[in-house]
């Protein structure tokens, strides 16, 4: 069984940095892509960041890129997120997702696309 776990939410100031983790079970790292999704209030859930943990290959929203970082400690199970030079408009709720890969070269980036789900962190930026 799959499970996802979300954390390290807070709140921040504006241009401030936080971490958050994605710690997963049931998943074999080789075999899935791990998403960071956000939904802030009156908005869809929208893809961040993903990994394909079987290549390594990577997506990043356009809105995030150069500010945000993805990565894995496999041996930990654990997906990270790092956020830098965070803005009021990075202010959601956080959630981490998994699949199992099936395109080679093509990292899931859609809400759609992800079969399990973990619970939210909040994350606040304060302007």
């Amino acid at each position: 069984e799959v499970q996802l776990q979300a954390s390290g939410g807070g709140l921040v100031q504006a241009g401030g940095s936080l971490r958050l983790s994605c710690e997963t079970s049931g998943v074999t790292f080789d075999d899935y892509a791990i998403g960071w999704f956000r939904q802030a209030p009156g908005k869809e859930r929208e893809g961040v960041s993903c990994i394909d943990t079987s290549d390594g290959n990577t997506y990043y929203a356009d809105s995030v890129k150069g500010r945000f970082t993805i990565s894995g400690d496999y041996a930990k199970n654990t997906i990270y997120l790092q956020m830098n030079s965070l803005k009021p408009e990075d202010t959601a709720v956080y959630y981490c997702a998994a699949t199992e890969t099936a395109v080679i070269g093509y990292v899931p980036r859609e809400t759609g696309e992800y079969d399990y789900w973990g619970q939210g962190t909040l994350v606040t930026v304060s302007s």
